[in-house]
Protein backbone atom coordinates (compact mmCIF):
# COMPACT_ATOMS: atom_id res chain seq x y z
CA UNK A 1 0.00 0.00 0.00
CA UNK A 2 1.82 3.42 -1.09
CA UNK A 3 1.30 6.72 1.04
CA UNK A 4 -2.17 7.71 -1.72
CA UNK A 5 -4.20 4.42 -0.25
CA UNK A 6 -2.60 4.87 3.37
CA UNK A 7 -4.65 7.83 3.51
CA UNK A 8 -7.59 6.28 2.04
CA UNK A 9 -7.47 3.55 4.45
CA UNK A 10 -6.97 5.84 7.58
CA UNK A 11 -10.08 7.84 6.26
CA UNK A 12 -12.10 4.13 6.18
CA UNK A 13 -10.78 2.85 9.19
CA UNK A 14 -11.88 6.50 11.25
CA UNK A 15 -15.15 6.19 9.52
CA UNK A 16 -15.68 2.21 10.93
CA UNK A 17 -16.28 4.32 14.29
CA UNK A 18 -13.68 1.43 15.96
CA UNK A 19 -9.94 2.49 16.91
CA UNK A 20 -8.26 -0.58 16.83
CA UNK A 21 -8.84 0.13 12.95
CA UNK A 22 -7.26 3.38 13.32
CA UNK A 23 -4.74 2.42 15.11
CA UNK A 24 -3.42 0.06 12.71
CA UNK A 25 -2.81 2.57 10.90
CA UNK A 26 -0.69 4.90 13.54
CA UNK A 27 2.52 5.09 14.43
CA UNK A 28 4.15 4.26 17.58
CA UNK A 29 5.00 7.58 18.10
CA UNK A 30 1.94 9.31 16.82
CA UNK A 31 1.63 13.04 17.81
CA UNK A 32 -1.88 14.70 17.15
CA UNK A 33 -2.83 18.53 17.31
CA UNK A 34 -6.17 19.43 17.16
CA UNK A 35 -7.69 23.45 18.18
CA UNK A 36 -7.31 23.14 21.89
CA UNK A 37 -5.62 20.07 22.41
CA UNK A 38 -2.57 18.32 21.73
CA UNK A 39 -2.17 13.86 22.02
CA UNK A 40 1.65 12.76 22.81
CA UNK A 41 0.42 9.12 23.04
CA UNK A 42 -1.28 6.53 21.39
CA UNK A 43 -4.05 6.16 24.56
CA UNK A 44 -4.52 9.97 24.31
CA UNK A 45 -4.82 9.88 20.78
CA UNK A 46 -7.64 6.80 21.26
CA UNK A 47 -9.33 8.85 24.17
CA UNK A 48 -9.94 11.78 21.77
CA UNK A 49 -11.30 9.69 18.93
CA UNK A 50 -13.72 7.61 21.50
CA UNK A 51 -15.11 11.03 23.12
CA UNK A 52 -15.68 12.23 19.04
CA UNK A 53 -17.59 9.72 18.29
CA UNK A 54 -19.38 9.49 21.56
CA UNK A 55 -20.16 13.26 21.13
CA UNK A 56 -20.91 13.20 17.40
CA UNK A 57 -23.12 9.74 16.84
CA UNK A 58 -22.99 8.28 13.03
CA UNK A 59 -20.55 10.93 12.17
CA UNK A 60 -18.54 10.84 8.80
CA UNK A 61 -15.65 11.64 8.03
CA UNK A 62 -14.17 12.57 4.56
CA UNK A 63 -10.87 14.84 3.22
CA UNK A 64 -11.07 16.66 0.00
CA UNK A 65 -8.78 19.08 -1.85
CA UNK A 66 -6.08 16.47 -0.94
CA UNK A 67 -2.67 17.91 -1.67
CA UNK A 68 0.55 15.91 -1.64
CA UNK A 69 3.61 18.99 -0.72
CA UNK A 70 6.16 16.66 0.21
CA UNK A 71 6.94 13.04 -0.92
CA UNK A 72 10.18 11.06 -0.78
CA UNK A 73 10.64 7.11 -0.21
CA UNK A 74 9.94 7.16 3.14
CA UNK A 75 8.12 10.04 4.06
CA UNK A 76 4.86 11.70 2.45
CA UNK A 77 3.07 14.93 3.77
CA UNK A 78 -0.74 15.81 2.68
CA UNK A 79 -2.95 18.96 3.03
CA UNK A 80 -6.86 18.43 2.69
CA UNK A 81 -9.67 20.09 3.94
CA UNK A 82 -11.84 17.94 6.10
CA UNK A 83 -15.55 17.46 6.29
CA UNK A 84 -17.63 15.94 9.36
CA UNK A 85 -21.46 15.60 9.45
CA UNK A 86 -23.03 13.22 12.11
CA UNK A 87 -25.70 13.97 14.98
CA UNK A 88 -24.63 15.77 17.73
CA UNK A 89 -27.63 15.70 21.35
CA UNK A 90 -30.16 13.95 18.40
CA UNK A 91 -29.68 17.20 15.89
CA UNK A 92 -28.25 17.30 12.59
CA UNK A 93 -24.30 18.95 12.96
CA UNK A 94 -21.45 19.42 10.20
CA UNK A 95 -18.17 21.44 9.66
CA UNK A 96 -15.33 21.58 8.24
CA UNK A 97 -11.63 22.63 8.75
CA UNK A 98 -8.07 22.55 7.92
CA UNK A 99 -5.64 19.08 7.94
CA UNK A 100 -1.83 17.95 7.66
CA UNK A 101 -1.08 14.33 8.22
CA UNK A 102 2.88 13.20 7.74
CA UNK A 103 3.27 9.42 6.91
CA UNK A 104 6.31 7.45 7.42
CA UNK A 105 7.33 4.47 6.04
CA UNK A 106 8.13 2.09 8.46
CA UNK A 107 11.29 -1.15 8.14
CA UNK A 108 8.17 -3.49 6.90
CA UNK A 109 7.51 -1.05 4.03
CA UNK A 110 3.85 0.02 5.93
CA UNK A 111 2.80 3.46 5.30
CA UNK A 112 2.05 4.84 9.03
CA UNK A 113 0.37 8.48 9.75
CA UNK A 114 2.76 9.62 12.58
CA UNK A 115 1.25 13.42 12.77
CA UNK A 116 -1.81 14.53 12.32
CA UNK A 117 -2.48 18.48 12.88
CA UNK A 118 -6.63 19.64 12.24
CA UNK A 119 -7.74 23.04 12.81
CA UNK A 120 -10.98 24.99 12.04
CA UNK A 121 -10.61 27.28 10.05
CA UNK A 122 -11.37 28.63 6.21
Amino acid sequence: MGYEQALSAYIEATNTHRFDEVGKLLAPNALYWFTGTSCTTLAEIQAYFENAWETVKHEVYRAEDVQWIAVDEHQAVCTYTYHWEGYVRGEYASGQGRATNVFVQNDEGHWKLVHEHLSTGK
